[in-house]
């Protein structure tokens, strides 16, 4: 546990390792952790439950700004809420990773959830978020930004394990994950960047608790330099 709490931002592509390692590092240190994809990828299935068009950037807008999310009522584990019940494990279909991007492009969406984050770090006692904007967006004041990254045949292989797919589906995982890299870099708003004090990690070839460790060697140095 630090003497302080820190807000440590986790930013990176698709792939990178940033929600294990977000939730590897609030455990260790006694952060709350917020995966703001989720709550994107909440947004996505949402619209797509509704029969909305993912292309309407003030439908889309409206339904994220109505959308509550919130936190469980157990400080000692806390879970991210939508509309009072917990997120539902469809957020990770493929028909809502194959949209989640196209979503997460409007200003109206990223505006709305946004507000919802930054609103959600104030009410945590210290937090650790992971997205693709997060140092430079919801959290530019944040005491730790770290950006990870790897190489896209690392990030496809261990997408590829995540989803339980064999070999043969890496070529079709990378292709994908390229495009996607593209348009989070090269969207309007808020797009995928490296913040100017961010601190770069490529996890190619690390493991998850080399990659952790890292993390909280930094952290650990920011106290040390306030002298906690």
């Amino acid at each position: 546990m630090l003497a302080r709490q820190l807000n440590i931002a986790i930013d990176g592509p698709a792939g990178a390792g940033k929600s294990s390692v977000a939730r590897a590092v609030a455990e260790a240190l006694g952060l709350v952790y917020l995966d703001t994809g989720a709550m994107y990828r909440a947004i996505t299935w949402k619209a797509q439950q509704q029969n909305l068009s993912l292309q309407d950037p003030e439908i889309l807008g409206r339904l994220a700004e109505t959308t509550e999310f919130t936190w469980s009522d157990d400080e000692l584990k806390r879970r991210l809420l939508m509309d009072g019940s917990p997120i539902p494990a469809a957020i990770r279909s493929p028909a809502v990773t194959r949209c989640v991007s196209l979503v997460a492009s409007q200003e109206t969406v990223r505006r709305a959830l946004r507000q919802k984050q930054q609103q959600l770090a104030r009410s945590a006692r210290g937090i650790i978020m992971d997205g693709r904007d997060i140092g430079t967006a919801v959290m530019p004041e944040a005491d730790l930004k770290i950006f990870l990254t790897a190489s896209l045949e690392e990030r496809a292989r261990r997408r590829m394990h995540d989803l339980g797919q064999d070999v043969s589906q890496l070529p079709q995982l990378m292709r994908e994950m390229a495009a996607r890299d593209h348009q989070d870099s090269t969207r309007e708003h808020s797009p995928l960047s490296i913040a100017p004090d961010a601190t770069v990690i490529d996890t190619t070839g690390l493991s998850l608790s080399q990659v952790v460790e890292l993390v909280i060697r930094h952290a650990e140095q920011i106290c040390l330099s306030r002298g906690e």
